[in-house]
């Protein structure tokens, strides 16, 4: 009469909370003693107080058998109990499972209050052998008399036929003639069950079209239509006469209903069912947009988000109906919702086209444009003042932390470089574009940008005067040099501009000036990288100032000239003395050729131009004079521009390396540099041994040449050197041994050592230290946004030029024998150095006419290997032929 009740374990829970494991404990204990009674009442409720304590983690499964015998019990609020622990502690290996088949057998036959309450408890336990044994009965109750016991037989069908799919073609009879049943309930169920059968193969439910399609025209339940609904979507697809048969009653429903969850449901069916196609189906799509349209305008923000959802479905089809409502989905990325967010950049993204790119990506850019620096508003004064400041909100763009800035930055790269720039029509504006992103996006894009900036002034050469005009005003810029050290300065930019400015400097209006911020002190802030590519390009700005000087020399500029070179000499001087070797290399490479040309502008003494005769440069290397004739200008000039204006650098194809032939006579499989070559012979039991140098003069060491080795069984072994009669030490095998093991081990590590992937017999098992380490410490962390800097103005609108025709080099060059195979033209070469086009070189064409001889058969042909001495096998000449 002192046993505690479940209220008393939860009073007792609550009261012992800084020991409750103690507490847990002796209940436990407790309920054990509870569970051995032969009182069921006692039992039922030592059972209840064990299921609570399974929800709350701890393990009741030791307890299975008394559940099964609370399960047993004639006394339906004492089966309840049994039944809801079985569910909540019972699961697909609980062993115990077997001995139920029967008792819910009994149940199913028993009083209508067991059947609902067994049924109950069946679905949730069933297991594959359940589901054998007592689908038939529960097959059976889908014809029983009271509705609520047929309700419960079809929502446990779905699990029978989960487990047991066998039963499928007897369990559907019954469930189509449940569509038709007199109780809203278990037509509902049915469908819901069918909905969900129907998701594994909707082919075997098409029958059941004509019921559903009425229950869709009559009924009023949005909860059974959403089901309906989804199940037409599932079936559309294998039936396309459903398609225009399903279309006036879902456009009726888009139109009139008000629930927002049906008439997501229908637009969703719309579009995965193929509605939206042909004329019909662009009004239908029109009403869809402009229902969804209209719940952007709502405070709702999950009205909002369905919206967005559903329209990115419909931009595949018809992206002119949902470019109408551009102005509000644009509005979407400025939501204080992140979710919301970032579905409207999705849409965004699947709307864009060549027409509205550029406004999409203006408004996307402005978006990043940092306003801290603007005046509060007077509703953020009046926040400031009436709320205390842990509360106050900013009021205007949302906050945008670098995660979210650089997936916006990131998709407007996306979007204009998708399928090869498939969608910018203005390359000049896209420049620009690039550029304000380097200033304005805070977040580490700066490779995507550099890389960018790279691809569209190779691709397209039309725009490569106003890149070069471009970058040069980026290089005069200290924005980038002050913050160099910060990840998100997308310093990387830089990069870009130098080597756009270097490689195509021949566009500089005044490449004099370039070389200055080029080689100004403050770019050794910059990564080692970018300031070899700074040396770089100033060794070509510089040859290309000093040839187009040369060509229009005027003995005036001679002083210039001097000064120009004394200053470039101590400017690359300084960077000779960099840490970095690559920077280190390039600068002394550069000094060399700075020390020839100030040699010779040094020793240079004007002259009076002869006859009339000025030697200009022969397409800018300069022509040799005759030797009774000087030129009139330092030829050291012409020494660097030759160096690298003979080719030009264009895009190759991704697919060019492939096609590039093997030079004959290549060998990728021979040794660059042969590892020392080991004095070792092979021994009897195919183990390697030393072969000891016998110490004396070098006659006796030579008359060992012809002689045969000696095997241990007294046999000869032609054609092998004579193996030392002295035996090798223990301490000698083990130093020997030690000094392989090192040999192998760095020849592992050595990154310049082809290893031998091929597996050996004597290799083990199992090599773990075979087994590559990848670092992942390594990835480079989220940059921090930084704000201070002042950012340039972004144009809103795009520049008033007049318009070009840019064409995109979008396949890249291809190897020369590939070109004659290819059906496009090939792209124009560069000229060489002497003049002449590449395009005369000859071109490989093969031979496909009908008089050319095949060629021979190629035969390879074995050797006979000589026989051991106690080989019993011989090997035999074989011949192979193969046909090219």
């Amino acid at each position: 009469m002192w046993e505690r009740t479940l209220q008393d374990l939860i009073r007792g829970l609550r009261a012992n909370k800084k020991d409750e494991a103690k507490f847990i404990a002796q209940a436990v204990e407790e309920i054990r003693q509870e569970t051995r009674s032969k009182d069921m009442e006692l039992k039922a409720a030592a059972v209840l107080k064990l299921t609570y304590l399974d929800m709350l983690g701890y393990d009741m499964s030791w307890a299975s058998f008394h559940v099964v015998e609370v399960m047993s019990s004639p006394k339906i609020h004492l089966k309840t109990i049994g039944y809801l622990a079985a569910t909540q502690s019972f699961n697909q290996d609980t062993d115990v499972l077997m001995l139920t088949t029967n008792l819910l057998k009994k149940d199913f036959a028993s009083k209508p209050e067991d059947v609902a309450v067994t049924l109950n408890g069946f679905s949730h336990i069933v297991t594959p052998d359940l589901a054998r044994d007592l689908g038939p009965d529960v097959i059976k109750m889908l014809t029983h008399s009271r509705a609520h016991i047929r309700k419960r037989a079809v929502l446990a069908m779905f699990n029978v036929l989960d487990k047991y799919p066998e039963l499928t073609p007897q369990a559907m009879t019954r469930l189509r003639e449940r569509l038709d049943d007199p109780d809203p309930a278990v037509v509902t169920a049915s469908v819901n069950v069918i909905c969900e059968l129907a998701r594994r193969n909707p082919r075997d439910y098409l029958p059941l079209a004509p019921q559903l399609f009425h229950l869709l025209t009559t009924s009023s339940n949005n909860w059974m239509l959403i089901k309906i609904i989804k199940l037409f979507g599932t079936l559309t697809p294998h039936e396309p006469r459903l398609v225009k048969k399903l279309q006036p009653p879902i456009t009726d429903l888009i139109s009139t209903t008000p629930a927002i969850s049906l008439l997501y449901e229908c637009v969703h069916t719309c579009i995965i069912g193929g509605m939206l196609q042909g004329l019909s189906g662009h009004s239908l799509a029109r009403t869809c947009v402009t229902k969804l349209a209209n719940f952007l305008q709502d405070d709702d923000q999950n009205l909002k988000y369905i919206a967005l959802l559903a329209m990115a479905k419909i931009v595949p089809t018809h992206p002119h109906l949902v470019a109408e409502h551009q102005g509000m989905i644009m509005s979407s990325v400025n939501d204080q919702d992140i979710s919301i967010r970032m579905r409207a950049l999705d849409l965004i993204s699947a709307m864009a086209n060549r027409d509205n790119l550029q406004s999409i990506v203006q408004q996307l850019l402005s978006h990043l444009v940092r306003n801290d620096n603007a005046l509060p508003s007077a509703a953020q004064s009046l926040a400031q003042h009436t709320q205390p400041p842990a509360s106050v909100t900013r009021v205007g763009s949302p906050s945008q932390n670098p995660a979210y800035r650089l997936i916006l930055a990131q998709r407007i790269l996306t979007l204009c470089s998708q399928d090869t720039y498939e969608f910018v029509t203005d390359f000049e504006w896209y420049l620009s574009v690039l550029v304000d992103l380097a200033y304005v996006a805070n977040v580490d894009v700066g490779a995507q940008i550099c890389e960018q900036l790279m691809d569209v002034t190779a691709r397209v050469r039309a725009a490569r005067p106003y890149a070069v005009q471009l970058m040069a005003k980026l290089l005069n810029d200290d924005s980038f040099l002050v913050n160099a050290d910060d990840d998100s300065s997308c310093a990387q930019a830089l990069w870009a501009a130098a080597w756009i400015c270097g490689e195509h400097c021949s566009e500089l209006a005044d490449p004099q000036k370039l070389l200055e911020p080029l080689l100004r002190p403050e770019v050794f802030r910059l990564a080692p990288e970018t300031i070899a590519v700074y040396l770089q390009a100033a060794v070509k700005v510089f040859g290309a100032w000093a040839a187009d000087l040369a060509d229009d020399w005027n003995d005036e500029e001679l002083p210039r000239v001097r000064g120009v070179v004394d200053t470039m000499i101590e400017r690359v001087g300084a960077f000779a003395a960099h840490a970095d070797i690559e920077v280190q290399e390039r600068a002394a490479n550069f000094l060399q050729l700075l020390a020839f040309v100030r040699a010779d502008v040094s020793s240079f003494q004007p002259k009076p131009a002869a006859n009339g005769l000025d030697y200009a440069a022969d397409e800018g290397f300069g022509a040799a004079p005759a030797d009774d004739e000087a030129p009139r200008f330092p030829k050291g000039l012409y020494l660097v521009r030759p160096l690298f204006a003979t080719h030009e650098l264009n895009p190759v194809a991704p697919v060019a390396q492939s096609h590039v032939l093997v030079p004959e006579g290549l060998d990728l499989n021979a040794w660059i540099v042969p590892p020392p070559a080991e004095e070792t012979v092979e021994g009897i039991d195919g183990e390697e041994e030393p072969v000891r140098k016998k110490k004396g003069k070098g006659k006796e060491r030579e008359g060992t040449k012809g002689k045969k080795k000696k095997r241990r069984d007294g046999e000869d072994v032609p054609g092998e050197v004579l193996a030392p009669t002295q035996e090798e030490t223990e301490e000698e095998r083990a130093q020997r041994e030690r000094r392989k093991a090192e040999r192998l081990e760095r020849q592992r590590d050595d990154p310049f050592y082809l290893a031998d992937d091929r597996s050996s017999a004597r290799a083990p098992a199992e090599d773990v230290d075979a087994i590559p380490v990848v670092r992942l410490d390594d990835l480079p962390p989220l940059p921090q946004s930084s704000a201070g800097s002042r950012l340039p103005s972004l144009r809103s609108t795009p520049r008033a030029t007049t318009p070009q025709a840019f064409v995109v080099d979008r396949v890249g060059e291809m190897p020369d024998f590939m070109r004659a195979k290819s059906q496009t033209p090939p792209i124009p070469a560069p000229a060489n150095g002497n003049g002449a086009a590449a395009a005369d070189t000859p071109v490989w064409e093969p031979s496909h006419g009908a008089d050319v001889a095949a060629p021979a058969p190629i035969t390879v042909t074995r050797v006979k290997k000589k026989k051991r001495t106690g080989e019993t096998s011989k090997k035999k000449r074989t011949t192979a032929s193969a046909e090219p």
